[in-house]
């Protein structure tokens, strides 16, 4: 009798749990042959103290929370965490987030990209956007089998995750035909953009310094500088982006998305904003933060606006 009741509570337990989100991670190349990365001493940290933040990342990789498959929108959104480019917080402005969009049927990708820091880079400030460009085109590729639409493929970031996000969204490729790697031949340019108190501009005095010294140097040339300013580098074909970020960012000043909007209203392209009064940086989902803790609710409701 005892064998018989444990079998039922083992189907059960299988049952309900083959139906669960799922919680899986890839790593971006899987060939194990990552670009512009060279071997050294270098250890990859992970401090747990509080909540999970990541330094010296060392393998490229994404985390891919699933809805059931009944709940599923068909939407991915991939989260790029903030850290001024010299870490990632990683529970915060990531795997926290995923979990609410995955309750919502999205399905949520964080993605854990290497930092220009690192002297495993060979040139520092191509890695991010070649994490960033490498996983929006991996989770097209596996588009079917994640219950994905292939066209439903947007890019989150936050302060310096929002920067990359927007780089992504403003320096994408359309794919290489011609790659041996299949995974190469999707295209990089993200469907939509969700960017929240993110870093936009590298040469005005609104910029965050953190990010630009530790992505480009305190004295970056002109060019570079203005390649990695995206309200220059907005086009009609920059996707539709929702902003949100609080007047009182003395972090990020909320000119870096007042910039990047009237760029994009000046090219056309479809924008949604919102500005709050308070909140400072790095409020995350702000929970307890008052009707500020509304603003995933927007954004939710712009992520179903979409067509």
């Amino acid at each position: 009798m005892q064998k018989i009741i444990f079998l039922i509570f083992a189907c059960l337990f299988f049952q309900i749990n083959s139906v669960m989100p799922q919680e899986i991670t890839y790593p971006l190349w899987q060939s194990g042959k990552v670009p512009n990365y060279q071997k050294t001493d270098e250890i990859e940290k992970r401090d747990t103290s509080e909540t999970i933040h990541i330094s010296l990342v060392q393998s490229p990789e994404i985390t891919v929370y699933m809805p059931s498959k009944r709940n599923a929108t068909g939407q991915a959104v991939i989260i790029c965490p903030g850290g001024g480019y010299v870490n990632l917080a990683f529970s915060w402005e990531g795997t926290d987030v995923a979990k609410l969009l995955n309750s919502k049927g999205i399905t949520a990708i964080v993605l854990k990209y290497r930092l220009p820091n690192s002297k495993s880079n060979i040139v520092p400030n191509l890695s991010p956007l070649l994490d960033a460009k490498r996983a929006i085109r991996m989770v097209r590729f596996y588009a079917a089998k994640w219950n994905i639409k292939k066209d439903k493929v947007g890019i989150m970031g936050f302060s310096a995750g929002g920067h990359l996000a927007s780089t992504l969204g403003t320096h994408f490729d359309s794919g290489n035909p011609n790659a041996t790697d299949p995974i190469e031949q999707f295209s990089s340019r993200p469907d939509f953009m969700i960017l929240i108190y993110p870093v936009i501009s590298m040469s005005k005095n609104i910029m965050h310094a953190g990010s630009r010294n530790n992505l480009i140097g305190d004295k970056p040339t002109d060019e570079l500088a203005k390649m990695y300013s995206n309200e220059l580098q907005v086009t009609k074909a920059t996707p539709p982006t929702f902003l949100v970020h609080a007047t009182d960012d003395k972090t990020v000043p909320v000119e870096n998305s007042l910039l990047f909007y009237q760029a994009l209203k000046d090219n056309g392209g479809p924008a949604e904003m919102h500005i709050y009064p308070t909140g400072g940086h790095g409020f995350g989902l702000a929970l307890g933060k008052g009707y500020l803790e509304t603003w995933t609710d927007r954004c939710v409701d712009w992520l179903r606006s979409l067509k």
